[in-house]
């Protein structure tokens, strides 16, 4: 009988201790599924960042006509990854083309604030521009330049926005551009980019820096052409300085006589 009574007294003692066995188990298997959701929440915004910094060079370097796979590959992760994220190129263009447009905005803002010269303000626009590389990411929309029909005036036009002749007033248009099928960044944030560069062209204009016949179109052309995407970063730097300074000559007015 005391045998039996040791025999139920042990497994008595043993119980408890396996349930707490049991849920301090538990508990670790809930931290560890807690522990294995929390860096997959890391691990999904870091492929998000490793992609869109993919975009942007490839597409700085190929242009938006890249495909995804380009994407994908350069930020090492599967194509069903990218599409997860972006369920269309178009999607991811958008993206990309607003971010960058946003950046210029704010760059154009910063120098027309911080810069009392006219020209000052301009050249920091370009070579800030310039040297972030944003001018290969530019909206197509923004970037293409018409062709002028046969007898009508030769100025050249941005779709989105055109100079009205004799008032250099900025107006946006409704119609895309042809060939283009749909605007990859919204109406609003092209807006509020070339209506800041046409103040600082404006202004440049107006002090008599700026020749006459420069347009917001031939500025941002000028952010688009000195930004070339070349392998080696240094020769790149380097390309671009000297190219935006002849373009800077370029742009500048002559004293007539």
């Amino acid at each position: 009988m005391h045998v039996q009574d040791s025999r139920w007294a042990s497994a008595a003692a043993i119980a408890p201790a396996g349930g707490a066995m049991g849920s301090a188990m538990g508990a670790s298997a809930g931290r560890g599924e807690s522990s294995r959701t929390t860096p997959l929440r890391v691990d999904a915004q870091r492929n998000l960042e490793h992609v869109l910094r993919a975009a942007r060079e490839v597409f700085g370097e190929l242009g938006y006509g890249a495909p995804m796979e380009d994407v994908a590959r350069r930020a090492r992760v599967g194509v069903g990854t990218v599409y997860r994220r972006f369920p269309s190129k178009d999607v991811l263009v958008r993206r990309i083309a607003e971010e960058e447009t946003s950046r210029l905005t704010d760059q154009a803002r910063a120098a027309l604030g911080q810069e009392d010269e006219p020209w000052s303000a301009l050249s920091r626009f370009l070579r800030t521009s310039v040297a972030s590389g944003a001018g290969r990411l530019l909206p197509p929309q923004v970037l293409r330049v018409g062709v002028a029909d046969e007898g009508a005036s030769d100025e050249a036009r941005v779709p989105q926005q055109r100079v009205q002749p004799g008032t250099g007033e900025l107006r946006l248009v409704s119609e895309p551009a042809p060939a283009v099928a749909a605007d990859p960044v919204d109406d609003a944030g092209a807006a509020a980019l070339l209506d800041v560069v046409g103040q600082l062209v404006e202004r440049a204009r107006a002090a008599g820096e700026l020749r006459p016949d420069v347009s917001v179109s031939d500025v941002l052309l000028v952010i688009a052409t000195a930004a070339p995407s070349l392998p080696d970063a240094a020769q790149q730097a380097a390309a671009s300085a000297r190219l935006l300074d002849i373009l800077l000559e370029g742009l500048r007015s002559r004293p007539q006589g």
